[in-house]
This record gives C-alpha cells, structure tokens and sequence, in this order.
C-alpha cells in the first residue's frame, strides 16, 4: 500500500492543477487523498483562492449525532481551520461551533447577530450565495408540518426550506442527509416521523427538496460519519471550477455521488487488505480470527467508496482492517438493507432490493471472466 501511494505521487507531483482538465484534477484528487494533495498543491491552492472572493459555509444541523461534523473535525493534513483558511472559506453558521448564542445570554435579551444565532441565520440567508451543508435527516412528519423534527420553535423542515432556496448549492454531508440514514430505520413510528433525505431517500422518490420544490445543484457526501477528505476535496473542486454546478451529470453516480471518491466500477472490496484470504476461501466464522469477514456480515463486495485506499484516521486504518465488517453505511439502502449487520450475505436472503443468490451468480460468473481465482476457490471450498 505505501509503494502505491508512492507510485501515485510520483505520477501527479508535477501537475500545474490550474491548468488540468476536470477529469485529471479529479483523479489526482481521487488517488493521493487530502494529505498528499495538499502537501503537493498547497502553495498553488493558496495563491489560486486567493484571488477568488470569500466563500460563506451555512452548515446547519438535522436528525443527526453530529459525527459528521466531528469527522471533518478530526481531518488531519489540513486539519479544519487550516483547510478552510486555504479555501477561503468562512464558516459562517454552524450551530454546535458557534460561540454562545440565544435569544437570551447571560439572563441579558440579545437583538444582534453576534450572539443570536437565529438573526445570524437570517441575515445570512438574506445576502444569499454560500454553500449550504446540511448534516443530519429532515423530518416530514407528522402528517407534513415537521415538526417532528424542531429547532427553537421553528420545524428544521422549514429552516432548511429558507437556507436551501438562497444557497449556490447544497452538499448533504453523510447518509442522514444524503438517504435519510439511521433516522430512517424500519419501526412503527418511521412513516409518522417520516425522516428523509435531502435530495434523494431510501425508495428514490426524491427525497426533502422534491416536497419543497427546490431545485438546486446537490453533491451527496454520504458515510456514517463522511469522510473528511470527501467534504474538503469537494469543496476545493467546486471552488476552482474543476465541479461544474451547472453540469454534474459526468461528476455524480447515480445516487449523486462524486465518483471519484464512490467508483462505480469498483467497489470496496477489491482493495480491502483483508482481500486475500477471501482469495484463499479463508473465512472467519467468529470475529478476531484474523481472514476475511464476508461471513460475518461483510458488505464490502456490493459498496462502492474509497475507504480501502484513502482509510481513516490520517490513513491509519478502515472497519475491515480493524477487525470490523462493511456495514455499507454510504450507500442508499442502509441502514435497513444492511441489516442484519453480522449475517453473511447469502444467508439473508435478499440485497438492495434483488435476490442475493441472483447477485452472487452474478458476481461470480463475472469474477470467473475477468480473472476467475476467488469465485472458484471460494466456490470449491464451500461445495
């Protein structure tokens, strides 16, 4: 893995990113990740926004556990005040950042923006033009008022209604945001919360902004929690023009997702550094055995996304290398397709939406095509 790093420095150290295609700037940011990419370009990224004027961030909070944000937090290499200088970018609301703000501050009745944070917002939302992340799920319910789902006395469907229609674009950060997430799980109470999406849920049927009628430039960053090279790549992109907002049919997957960081033609299993005792047919059947862990409820051949490569935690390490199975949190069908989370794949019958013995013929047959080792030892050893 570090001889592959190595190999794809050497390949991209001598870019002018300025003057790059889109489609070559996106591969340079797809394969040497946050650490690398800036470590190489930063004095480039520095000079080249500086010239751009400040770029205002409106993050606002759903249903969520705030990982997200803690995740971007933990980006090392930029770390986040030092990626944002480097963009330009001024994080102009963000709730859980804030210094502290209210109606009322130390018993004293506050009418400013500098400690209200709703006359912030509104302010904020009047001089229009920023990018609005949105972290966390948007409450429908009950029976379409939102209020499932309050910030202060306002329904968070309706903050994010006047945030959303004076945004540039929108980045929904996370799989709360992007597919509904855990807020979306199976109960008895989901159709009276009726949590969703921004653009887009779990059935597709178009998620927050189609209830709305917003129809805004949308970039889906979802994880549980998203990485934060996704956030802050994606940012650098859209800020140099190398993410055209007015085109991003050739950018996103079909669940709206930059492709260079969710592949569609790979998926996460194919990188996985556990990947060959799978190769080998050697399968844990209890956890800390040390194989591969497709027995114990791996996802990984069915997720498309680059943990294996970029890994986390200043690319220390991933779920599986840790010793935990994919639980596909990027993708549309979790959390509910996910599960049972530590069940083997053919055993539960049924995976986004298709018959599981349908996709591992399927995956097999194509495996024995294109190069036929794995399917066939796996195959034989478990004849």
């Amino acid at each position: 893995m570090a001889s592959e790093k190595l190999n794809m420095i050497e390949q991209f150290k001598n870019l002018d990113i300025l003057k790059v295609d889109r489609r070559t700037f996106l591969k340079a940011v797809a394969a040497l990740g946050a650490t690398s990419f800036v470590s190489l370009y930063g004095n480039q990224l520095t000079e080249a926004l500086a010239a751009f004027p400040e770029t205002k961030v409106v993050w606002l909070h759903g249903a969520e556990c705030t990982g997200c944000s803690e995740s971007a937090l933990n980006g090392s290499n930029p770390e986040f005040a030092d990626a944002l200088s480097e963009l330009n970018v001024t994080l102009a609301y963000h709730e859980t950042l804030l210094a502290p703000q209210g109606i009322f501050v130390d018993g004293k009745l506050v009418g400013t923006s500098d400690l209200n944070g709703e006359i912030l917002l509104n302010e904020l939302v009047a001089e229009g033009g920023y990018i609005l992340v949105v972290e966390g799920s948007i409450g429908n319910g009950p029976d379409g008022t939102g209020r499932i789902n309050m910030i202060g006395t306002h329904p968070f469907k309706d903050v994010y209604n006047k945030a959303a229609k004076n945004a540039a674009a929108i980045i929904a950060l996370g799989t709360c945001a992007t597919y509904g997430g855990i807020t979306v799980t199976d109960s008895d109470v989901k159709d009276y919360c009726d949590f969703m999406g921004v653009n887009q849920t779990e059935n597709k049927k178009g998620g927050m902004n189609k209830v709305l009628g917003i129809n805004k430039p949308v970039i889906n960053l979802p994880g549980c929690p998203a990485h934060p090279d996704w956030f802050f790549l994606t940012v650098a992109a859209v800020l140099l023009g190398k993410i055209d907002l007015t085109d991003l049919k050739g950018v996103l997957d079909e669940d709206g997702r930059p492709k260079v960081f969710y592949p569609p033609g790979n998926t996460l299993h194919d990188n996985c550094p556990r990947r060959g005792f799978y190769d080998r047919g050697v399968l844990d059947k209890r956890f800390a055995e040390g194989g591969c862990l497709w027995k114990v409820g791996c996802k990984a051949p069915y997720v498309h996304a680059d943990c294996a490569l970029r890994k986390w935690n200043n690319g220390t390490s991933l779920c599986m290398q840790a010793g935990g199975p994919c639980i596909a949190c990027v993708e549309p069908i979790f959390p509910n397709g996910s599960m049972p989370y530590y069940v083997e794949r053919e055993s539960a019958g049924v995976l986004f939406g298709v018959n599981i013995g349908t996709v591992a013929a399927l995956a097999i047959g194509a495996a024995v095509v294109a190069a036929g080792v794995h399917a066939v030892r796996r195959v034989n050893k478990e004849k």
